[in-house]
């Protein structure tokens, strides 16, 4: 086949601290193919997108209204021009000049194969040590996620164009709407979509959230769960969970020395996270989540 095109679709909002390193890194790759640059700017009250204007980069208004991230990502997908869609956040800074081509290698080994690729996501050098634990266990060399029902990151990821086409994204879904759409469509019956983890496309990307943001992030993607894979909300199973996870942290926390601090604050945060996303659960099955 000619060598393909792609759109890499960069969604910012209020970026300023990191869409500059984040668009260095993408101008930066050394691939044998063309791609164009798309920045879709979520009315950024910074300098988000004035520093963005400074690279050779493509913008694209999102759809009007309230923000629906399934709405946003299909207007995006019919509006590229690439054969390969890369989506990569705004704050998902490239840490070499491989990402790209280790991200895509999946689906330019084999061009009839339907496929969705995600990057190894690294946790920022002020990351908190638990933050940092939780990225290791999610990414890393991809042992412990393969354990898991089923793990998967638009942040950084890749795909034909032509899969987003003709099997959009749920408009509908406000969390997860990643998740959603490779669940739905890995477990199709025909032509199943395999996802592909790919540890050396490395990426900068974590977050220290407060307890406020942990809160709504895990209460939504607990509404989105319950969507996605129908499972039936358990209070004693989420603060089992809880306990189980606060036990790992602390296991690791303890040869850490420096980052003791943090212990006390963990079963804290992991009964913040399973309660969180107990209560998105029960509003998801009576249809009032927000």
């Amino acid at each position: 086949m000619n060598k393909p095109l792609a759109s890499i679709l960069v969604r910012a909002r209020n970026d300023e601290a990191l869409i500059a390193r984040t668009l260095e890194g993408i101008f930066s790759q050394k691939v044998d193919f063309e791609y164009e640059v798309v920045v879709c700017d979520d009315a950024s009250t910074d300098h988000t997108r004035e520093i963005a204007s400074r690279y050779p980069v493509r913008f694209f208004e999102r759809p009007s209204g309230p923000y629906k991230p399934g709405r946003t990502l299909n207007a995006l997908v019919s509006d590229a021009k690439g054969d390969i869609v890369v989506f990569n956040n705004s704050d998902a800074v490239p840490l070499d000049d491989c990402w790209l081509a280790e991200l895509t290698r999946p689906l330019l080994s084999d061009p009839d194969a339907q496929v969705f690729a995600f990057a190894n996501q690294l946790p920022r050098a002020d990351a908190q040590a638990l933050v940092r634990k939780d990225s290791e266990r999610a990414f890393g060399d991809g042992s412990v996620q393969s354990t898991w029902r089923f793990f998967f990151s638009l942040a950084s990821s890749a795909t034909w164009r032509k899969l987003l086409v003709e099997t959009p994204f749920d408009e509908a879904i406000q969390y997860s709407e990643d998740v959603e759409w490779t669940w739905r469509n890995s477990r199709r019956a025909a032509n199943p979509v395999r996802i592909v983890y790919c540890p050396a496309a490395h990426v900068e990307h974590s977050h220290n959230y407060t307890l406020r943001e942990l809160a709504k992030r895990f209460r939504g993607e607990g509404a989105a769960d319950s969507v996605i894979f129908g499972d039936r909300p358990s209070l004693w199973r989420e603060i089992l969970g809880a306990g189980v996870e606060t036990l790992r942290d602390w296991s690791y926390l303890a040869s850490r020395p420096k980052a003791w601090a943090e212990a006390p604050a963990a079963p804290v945060r992991r009964l913040v996270q399973r309660l969180s996303h107990w209560r998105g659960a029960k509003e998801s099955q009576k249809g009032s989540v927000q």
